[in-house]
């Protein structure tokens, strides 16, 4: 049977087998970060009974352990109910076993009329502006690193310090279905620590043990830039903040915790 060309494949409404196209740089039996946070981006929005005037403007990853390349069930729990916010949490399981990631979203409605608007417009060289930017050298073929295309308009994977890097995904989140808006924003937002590195791969580890992305705006069309910077603190823990934008400008935040540490 052929792999599908997708970061997973949906075996029912709640479960999910990931494909090769999910790995991560670091283990070849792991997950980047990246497509399970924004599968359960997806199952926030797509609950049974979940309101059509709601949108997510905020949503906290917690990831608990590596992400394994195995069969994953989706739950989804309101924790409270309201006339214009609400709060919804997912978890994310391998069959039987324990969470190993965690997404509490605050999802607020939207307005029925267009309200007035106040956004900055573009900022950044647009993705036509600049040319394809390889990943750091991955010992393994497929995975996250070849399933997204990454344009730098500063700094590069494989140097230190602040960057900006347009993505855009060369495959849809689940196989046979659309890509969605959040589905662009979620799988490159987990990426900001590693564009804005500031210390050597091969000498340090840098991991966050969570995500959080706040959006005022879904993006529009294929791209999403990660304007990120690094800091971090001699007692090894660090921070990796990111802005992030489509082609019409910024559309939110993102922000990691760092665990660092010598190889």
């Amino acid at each position: 049977m052929t792999e599908p060309e997708a970061f997973y494949e949906r075996i029912s409404a709640n479960r999910f087998r990931p494909t090769e196209h999910t790995r991560g740089p670091w283990d070849p039996n792991s997950q980047h970060a990246g497509p399970p946070a924004a599968l359960l981006g997806r199952a926030l929005e797509e609950r049974p009974g979940a309101r059509a005037d709601m949108r997510s403007a905020r949503i906290t990853y917690e990831i608990v352990k590596p992400v394994p390349i195995r069969p994953l069930e989706v739950t989804v729990h309101v924790l409270r109910s309201g006339r214009s916010v609400e709060l919804v949490e997912a978890a994310l399981a391998p069959e039987g076993e324990a969470p190993v990631m965690l997404a509490r979203a605050l999802r607020v409605r939207t307005l029925g009329e267009p309200g007035p608007a106040v956004a900055d417009g573009p900022q950044l060289p647009s993705p036509g502006e600049a040319a394809d930017t390889p990943f750091f050298g991955v010992p393994w073929d497929i995975g996250y690193h070849t399933s997204m295309e990454t344009r730098f308009t500063e700094g590069a994977f494989r140097e230190t310090g602040p960057g900006t890097c347009w993505m855009r995904m060369r495959l849809p989140l689940l196989a046979d279905e659309e890509i969605r808006p959040l589905d662009r924003v979620l799988v490159a937002a987990d990426s900001g620590n590693g564009i804005s590195n500031v210390l050597d791969f091969n000498r340090h580890v840098f991991v966050n043990a969570d995500l959080t992305v706040h959006l005022h705006r879904h993006p529009v069309g294929e791209w999403v830039a990660v304007e990120a910077r690094t800091n971090v603190d001699p007692a090894g823990i660090g921070l990796a903040d990111s802005r992030l934008h489509d082609e019409k400008g910024p559309i939110g935040r993102g922000a990691q915790s760092l665990f660092v540490a010598p190889r």
